[in-house]
């Protein structure tokens, strides 16, 4: 016993700087990975100082069920939200990829501007706008909007998805897409989830548009996964020049 006492405080020191750092605690926020280079992508929840001018910044703004259940809830129909895989996904394919859980009844207005300070200091630090994009996914793909509206960028891009729709928040604030602007569905999504055209029909800034119809016919499910099906065509939107 006597013989191993001393050692005990280092073993101890050691195993809480494991504890510390293991990903098993890390179900309270998505995993952090500041470093950021172009040819390696990273995960940050904020836009930070030491911006790189040459990087492609992705901004993904998850859905409602973040809000209310943390960040890998379960839907009943549509399983478990994958938020942590979904930033993976993007952060491998080189994006440093922006997003931070949102807390429980964010005003969607009011983060939109957060969002359109983040891109106008990512602008400012000599990022080109067409290196950004936003995606926003169901109340995420509405912020998008929203962020799309206020910021009045031509080159930013922005992938919608699954957010188009007769809601009340787009009657209050008046809606008019700037940018280059994607929408995603699935054809089977019956939340009221659909066509981006009116929007398209009455916008006065957008450069380019186009829309996907996804044919899994999951609905509102397809959002909870990073499905090849619709995150192939928001790295390519991403990459278009």
């Amino acid at each position: 016993m006597h013989k191993y006492s001393g050692r005990r405080p280092v073993c101890l020191t050691v195993l809480c700087l494991l504890i510390a750092t293991s990903s098993s605690c890390g179900n309270q926020s998505p995993k952090i990975e500041a470093n950021s280079s172009v040819t390696q992508g990273a995960i940050w929840p904020d836009v930070y100082n030491k911006i790189d001018p040459k990087a492609k910044y992705l901004f993904y703004l998850h859905g409602r069920i973040i809000e209310n259940q943390g960040i890998r809830p379960t839907d009943p129909r549509y399983g478990v939200y994958e938020y942590q895989q979904i930033l993976d996904t993007f952060k491998d394919k080189g994006f440093i990829v922006v997003s931070e859980p949102r807390a429980k009844g964010t005003e969607s207005t009011e983060y939109a501007h957060k969002v359109v300070d983040q891109i106008n200091t990512l602008i400012k630090a000599g990022v080109p706008p067409q290196h950004i994009t936003v995606v926003g996914a169901s109340k995420g793909g509405g912020i998008a909007i929203f962020t799309s509206t206020f910021l009045k960028n031509r080159d930013v891009n922005f992938v919608i998805m699954a957010a188009c729709g007769d809601y009340d928040d787009y009657k209050t604030s008046p809606l008019d897409f700037w940018g280059n602007i994607l929408s995603i569905y699935d054809y089977k999504d019956d939340t009221g989830a659909g066509t981006c055209q009116k929007f398209f029909d009455k916008s006065t800034g957008i450069n380019r548009h186009d829309e996907i119809v996804v044919k899994l016919g999951l609905g509102h499910g397809i959002l909870y996964k990073p499905l090849k099906e619709w995150v192939d065509p928001v790295v390519a939107w991403a990459n278009k020049t």
